[in-house]
């Protein structure tokens, strides 16, 4: 029996837009097996339990890489932390473990770094996908089709709050609301805020996240489809939080704040029952080593 665990990611980080993300203390956690003469799926959802499961699919593509035919599987979801549709790499959590239980099933024939190309292929961009395999804080590109990345050693002092709505945005909606081209100014306004933000991450400034933290390419667009996303994003801001951005395509917005700021968790979630907004708010640690089998 082979198990997977995949930490949460939280992707384009402000101005980070489809480079930047960084992998979380929740997890997904899977089962594998090759003893049965079917596909069998455990511990989804009648919808997700068909050949159009994302963790097969990702299987599979690892399969026909290796031209590889199973007997048969077993995949189970065997714990799920990770809210789907929040912009926390659910469907990352399922591509990369879909990968490495493919690939141990078979003997390991591919490395880790192959293995992260088929994921990026299946995910369309590398920022989830890159701190969902390695952990931490994970700059990634793509350059002629190939993957490039790199991690970011990030000084202690910090730790990230999630606040997730009660309601899913899905990836293609948050999409369609972008425009298909940027200006000068705003590829200027973002570039200048990563290098600084990057910077600030490794050499522990983090007042400059207060400047470098903030994006032109997509949150703004993105932001109106979030009910409450100004009221929360100011009310973080004037609690004490050193920044905060739209993790991933959202809605969950993600506040960074001072280890040792513990009275802004509280605060925040007071603020949530007195204005009845029913999001959930979860502190999290870096997970700086990603997915693991065992």
């Amino acid at each position: 029996m082979i198990k997977v665990r995949v930490p949460a990611t939280s992707a384009n980080m402000g101005p980070g837009f489809d480079t930047l993300g960084i992998a979380f203390n929740l997890y997904n956690e899977f089962e594998f097996s090759e003893d049965t003469k079917e596909i069998k799926f455990y511990g989804f959802k009648e919808e997700y339990s068909n050949e159009d499961n994302i963790v097969y699919k990702a299987m599979k593509a690892c399969f026909d890489k290796c031209n590889y035919k199973p007997k048969g599987l077993k995949i189970a979801l065997i714990k799920e932390e990770i809210p789907i549709s929040r912009g926390l790499g659910s469907s990352s959590t399922c591509i990369v473990a879909g990968l490495l239980g493919a690939n141990q099933i078979m003997g390991n024939p591919l490395s880790i770094e192959e293995l992260f190309k088929i994921g990026v292929e299946i995910e369309g961009h590398p920022d989830n996908i890159a701190p969902a395999f390695f952990g931490g804080m994970v700059v990634s590109i793509v350059e002629n089709k190939n993957v490039f990345y790199n991690k970011i050693d990030v000084k202690e002092g910090i730790s990230f709050v999630a606040l997730i709505p009660d309601f899913e945005l899905s990836t293609s909606l948050a999409r369609k609301v972008l425009p298909t081209d940027v200006g000068f100014k705003e590829a200027i306004y973002n570039i200048s805020r990563v290098s600084l933000m990057i910077s600030a991450f490794a050499n522990g400034k983090y007042e400059l996240l207060k400047y470098s933290c903030k994006d032109a390419m997509h949150e703004k667009y993105r932001s109106h489809l979030i009910k409450n996303y100004d009221l929360v994003y100011s009310k973080c801001i004037s609690l004490g939080a050193l920044s905060c951005f739209l993790s991933g395509a959202g809605p969950t917005i993600m506040a960074i704040i001072k280890s040792n700021d513990e009275d802004i968790v509280d605060n925040i979630k007071s603020f949530f029952y007195y204005e009845d907004i029913s999001w959930d708010v979860k502190e999290f640690c870096i997970d700086n080593w990603g997915a693991m089998v065992y």
